[in-house]
Order: C-alpha cells, then structure tokens, then sequence
C-alpha cells in the first residue's frame, strides 16, 4: 500500500540482537571522568532521538557537528560534567554519518571534560577496532551486539558461535570481559539501537491493524505480501530466513532491493513492497 509515512514494526518476539548504542575506550584513556562524560551521551540518547539526529544530517543537511550542538543544548548535556586529567584524545567514527554524529557527540562532552578532542574519520570496524586497541584512537562509538560478535570472532575465530543476544545487559556481561582482553572499556549502553528492522507504510498498518512483526505473520502471511531486502535476505538469520522461523511469517515473494536504503523505502512509498528490511534509526522515520 502506497504512502509517505513508514511505520516500524514491533520486533515483539525479538529476534533482532542488541546494538545498543555504547562508547568504546582504550583502557588506558578510560579514567573515571572519561567514561562518565561518554556515560551522559548514553543516558540521554534513545532510538526517537537517535532517529531525528540522523534526520537532521541526512534529510535536513545539517552537518554532524551542528547536529551535535543542538542535541547538546536541547538535552543539557555538559551539566555536571566532572573534569578528567585532561589530555589529547582522537575520537575514531566509522565511514557513515550516524556515527560521525555520536563521534561530534562524545567530543562535546569530553571537552566539557578537559580533553583535547579531536573527530577523525577511520572507515569500517575492521580498522577501527585495531587502532582502538593500539591506542592510535582512544574513543569510539560503537554499538554493543556488532562489537561483541566482532570481538569473539576474533578471540575464538571467523566460525565462533555469536554471542550476541537481544537482551542487552546479557549482551554487556559478555562484551566487557572480552573488551577487558584486548584494552578496551566500555561505558554504560543506551537505549538507542541500530539494528535490522522491518517497516511498513502508515496506510498499510492502519488497513490491517498491525503493528507488530507478530500481527503480521497472522494478518498477512500469504502470496499476496512482497518482502523487500537485501539480495541475501533470504538466507540470513536476522531477515526472511528469520521472520519464517520466529514468526512463521510467509512472504508471498521476495524482491530483492537494498539494505534499507533508497531502493527499499521507494518500493514501500509506491507500494511495490508490503513490508521492507530498513534500519531502526533511519532518519526518514521520523516523519511517522
């Protein structure tokens, strides 16, 4: 069903993982001050807000630094902030403007913290997490499920069983002892997520009253729904492959599109698709 506005379904049975947004220090950067103005930026920031960040740089062209400043102010974020024993410290932010916005984040508050900070692009987490370890970086946002299954991967090889689990404090219990390994701390998580997340448009949830992934397998399995993904949706755990298993929901057919990017809100807002993989803090959520 055609629209504008797209609607998040409720991942009711949770089949998605915890990527939770949270800072990653190198230990030898993580003083108590450090951690504790890495903290603030956990405790303010939720998925709504995350999204209208993401909206304001990706739909309204702000940049990430003013984007920063204005969720700043707007969440009174530097009140109370401790002063570390100050120092030079890089943030390191992946290759895409989220990231870069939590990167602009965490320097607002670690220069309220007496540090000198400095945001530098690294590119994805193989070369981030690296220089996270070596301290070439101290600090980086980071997002807890990825960096957990990342790092077992790493410590017991590319074939480990994940690690990673939907509950976000099971998640931290085993992600902090494998950080503790290779030098690096991790603050407190937020509540903010990034994840796989499977949308719809307004007109099509109020039609057929669904709103949860749940209501969707029992309203609307059958041949005359189209799932749009990824070409390896099917195959993937976290996609179709676990909306059948989870949910018991049955595509009709698949069209294979993009990772919740341009191609797979488009085929939503025509209609061309009833449901579509998207990421849960895509800024063009936030016109729902």
């Amino acid at each position: 069903m055609a629209g504008d506005q797209l609607v998040v379904l409720q991942d009711d049975k949770k089949l998605q993982n915890s990527d939770n947004v949270v800072a990653a220090i190198n230990t030898k950067a993580a003083s108590p001050q450090a951690v504790a103005a890495t903290d603030k930026v956990a405790q303010a920031l939720d998925t709504p807000k995350l999204i209208a960040l993401n909206r304001a740089v990706d739909v309204e062209r702000k940049t990430s630094a003013v984007a920063a400043q204005e969720f700043a102010a707007a969440n009174n974020l530097t009140a109370g902030i401790e002063r570390g024993p100050g120092g030079d410290i890089i943030v390191g932010a992946a290759n895409f403007s989220e990231n870069a916005t939590l990167g602009e984040l965490y320097k607002i508050v670690l220069t309220a913290a007496g540090y000198n900070v400095t945001v530098q692009t690294i590119g994805n987490r193989e070369l981030y997490e690296p220089a996270l370890e070596k301290g070439d970086v101290q600090v980086v946002p980071e997002y807890a499920a990825s960096a957990l299954d990342f790092l077992n991967g790493k410590a017991n090889g590319a074939n480990a069983q994940p690690l990673s689990s939907p509950d976000i404090n099971e998640t931290m219990g085993k992600l902090r002892p494998l950080g503790e390994k290779v030098g690096i701390t991790f603050g407190e998580p937020s509540a903010a997520q990034d994840q796989n997340a499977f949308a719809v448009t307004k007109g099509f949830s109020d039609k057929y009253g669904v709103t949860t992934l749940s209501q969707l397998a029992e309203k609307c399995s059958g041949s005359a729904t189209v799932l749009g993904g990824p070409p390896e949706c099917p195959q993937r755990p976290k996609c179709q492959q676990g909306l059948v298993e989870t949910y018991t929901f049955n595509a009709g057919k698949f069209s294979s599109l993009d990772a919740g990017g341009p191609q797979t809100k488009n085929a939503l807002r025509t209609g061309a698709i009833s449901v579509g993989l998207v990421l849960s803090s895509d800024g063009d959520l936030a016109t729902t």
